[in-house]
């Protein structure tokens, strides 16, 4: 039945236990797992929910124009600025919280959000989580707020250049990698991915030529932040830290630019990464700019609550 492999696919992708989905399904666990065991079968309007949060999170194969044209619309109405997040607490602690746990759950972190939360804020050490775990943690809240003071400190004058990229890096991968700061001096490849990445002896020249094209880009700041970011992971400056580095990326960008950020979260990482391989090598960015258009408006939904 088309449902049942729907439902055990948005379980794998999401990370989710059969608790989290019936409750992000409106239902009963009894419920859910009686459509799981093929016991009962959904009526429409289930079905439909189904449907929706399975491509929400496997993700869509292709988008239509006037969707992703919608989305935009929405999304680049969506102002923000670094000083306003800086400057009321409360915003400030729910964006570096949120932020800081996806992102490195995305890169496995087995963290719980209470745990990063105790971690980040309370300056808490986890007898039940590895010491690599915590110092992502803080070195995410450390790096991010020191984004937000360069992005603030040069105003019309801040960049996103080599430099910035380098210095995002060193921040996120100190005590973690040895090479924290500094490119890479060897091939890579990504497990399970068809993305020819950049030969190392070309990432020097291509970090700088991207920020070169980010200088001069033009277009809306979502397909801008689509396709940067696109092009920052194939190049895959770094040995370890490209995720976390290349999203904060993202988020520089749209602050600059005066807008919400976006926040990618963990449940739809098969999607992020479906979308990012299809940008890379089919060049559809057309997913892509609908997932960071989408990943906006969670990030605005998150901060109003």
């Amino acid at each position: 039945m088309k449902h049942i492999t729907q439902l055990q696919s948005i379980l794998k992708a999401s990370g989710w236990s059969q608790e989290q989905l019936a409750y992000n399904l409106g239902v009963s666990f009894a419920t859910l797992n009686s459509w799981i065991n093929d016991r009962s079968q959904p009526r429409k309007k289930a079905l439909i929910k189904i449907e929706k949060l399975y491509l929400n999170t496997v993700g869509v194969d292709s988008v239509s124009e006037d969707s992703l044209k919608y989305a935009k619309l929405i999304a680049l109405k969506l102002k923000s600025s670094p000083k306003l997040i800086a400057e009321n607490k409360d915003l400030l602690d729910t964006l570096t919280l949120y932020l800081t746990y996806h992102t490195n759950t995305i890169e496995g972190s087995t963290m719980t959000l209470s745990e990063v939360e105790d971690v980040i804020f309370d300056h808490k050490v986890l007898s039940n989580r590895t010491a690599i775990e915590q110092a992502e943690a803080r070195n995410h809240q450390a790096t991010f707020y020191w984004l937000l003071d360069q992005i603030i400190d040069k105003a019309e004058s801040f960049e996103i250049d080599k430099e910035l990229i380098l210095g995002i890096h060193l921040r996120l991968m100190n005590g973690i990698i040895s090479d924290a700061g500094r490119y890479r001096g060897h091939s890579v490849r990504i497990m399970g991915s068809h993305v020819t990445l950049a030969n190392y002896t070309k990432v020097p020249e291509l970090v700088v030529k991207l920020t070169d094209d980010i200088k001069d880009s033009q277009g809306d700041e979502v397909s801008i932040m689509a396709q940067t970011h696109a092009r920052f992971e194939q190049i895959h400056p770094f040995s370890d830290g490209n995720g976390r580095t290349g999203r904060l990326v993202m988020l520089a960008q749209a602050l600059k630019a005066g807008l919400v950020p976006p926040l990618v979260v963990k449940e739809r990482k098969y999607a992020y990464y479906k979308y990012l391989e299809l940008a890379q090598t089919k060049g559809d960015y057309m997913p892509l700019e609908l997932f960071v258009s989408e990943s906006m408006m969670f990030t605005n939904k998150l901060l109003e609550k």
